[in-house]
């Protein structure tokens, strides 16, 4: 990628095998996913310039990642392949309950990545600095790559956007919260989901959570509140989202493309509240098709989401 980049993403990419109905359950689709990943092609898909850093094994499933970040648009350059370890991969299974992961990524070629491994330049380059909690959990080596790479990112002013995506069984309580609270303190736009802040603070409102957020030293907070919608702010302001209607089958990835269509419309100039209810629209739309990756939709379908739902409020008709 030559020139600006509007978002360069970080973290562990992954291959995914999501149950379908199909076969009594024993059917899964193979597909792309990790976290950040999604993240990277939600952006892309709003029309951003996007770059991901990582690494992948030398094995069919890192080389589907590449060739799905092809087809997406976002540039793989800064994707190292690690000659001796494979790539991630994870399932999901769906149940009364909801949906269920179950991981196999101990050793994964991104859990391997080291702060050597930066493309300072690249970094310096974009304008916005992305990673989650996952990035920094699956390793202490990528936990100080994160970290190498957010100061980089602070000393040449980017933007740090940061997702708590919490994950109980990748590190202690303890040091997430340490470190994820430490995170958000340098982060300028904040992507908390609502179960994870209130594991990480023991707050169950969302305005007292929200608050935690900014008082900790994040300049904008969208805190995702799942089917009850957001709400954004900033020291200055502050607006409930409400949820935009779908029919969801599979909420998997979701909130990473929130978090991706958001970022994509602060980079473009929007207000955090049209930022905000663009970001519903497109994680309502993501949840109307099986996998991480496949239902995310484009700007197109996000506006006309839109419009259909302007119209429907104000009792137009086609």
């Amino acid at each position: 990628m030559i020139g600006t980049i509007d978002v360069i993403a970080m973290g562990e990419p992954m291959v995914e095998f999501n149950q379908t109905r199909e076969g009594d359950g024993a059917t899964f689709l193979r597909g792309c996913g990790g976290d950040s990943s999604n993240f990277a092609v939600a952006g892309a898909r709003q029309g951003a310039r996007v770059c991901y850093l990582s690494a992948v094994g030398n094995d069919s499933n890192g080389l589907l990642l590449r060739e799905m970040w092809r087809a997406e648009g976002v540039d793989d350059t800064y994707v190292r392949i690690d000659e001796e370890a494979p790539t991630g991969v994870y399932f999901v299974s769906h149940g009364e309950d909801g949906h269920r992961f179950d991981f196999c990524r101990s050793g994964s070629a991104a859990s391997r990545y080291k702060p050597g491994d930066l493309p300072l330049e690249a970094i310096a380059r974009a304008k916005v600095l992305h990673l989650s909690g996952i990035s920094l959990a699956i390793s202490t080596s990528a936990c100080d790559a994160g970290y190498r790479a957010i100061e980089h990112a602070r000393a040449n002013n980017v933007m740090v956007s940061f997702d708590t995506n919490l994950r109980r069984k990748l590190w202690p309580l303890g040091r997430a919260r340490a470190i994820i609270w430490d995170v958000i303190s340098l982060s300028d736009i904040c992507l908390p989901s609502y179960d994870d802040v209130v594991q990480l603070s023991n707050l169950t409102d969302p305005d007292a959570i929200v608050d935690r957020c900014l008082r900790a030293g994040a300049k904008i907070v969208a805190l995702k509140l799942g089917s009850s919608g957001a709400l954004v702010a900033d020291a200055t302001q502050r607006h409930r989202i409400m949820p935009y209607p779908c029919k969801a089958i599979d909420a998997t990835g979701a909130g990473d493309t929130f978090g991706g269509a958001f970022v994509a419309r602060i980079v473009a100039g929007d207000e955090i509240e049209t930022a905000g209810r663009y970001a519903a629209a497109a994680a309502a739309l993501s949840t109307q098709g099986y996998g991480a990756v496949t239902p995310i939709p484009t700007a197109r379908q996000v506006y006309a989401l839109m419009g259909e739902n302007t119209a429907a409020e104000s009792g137009a008709t086609a």
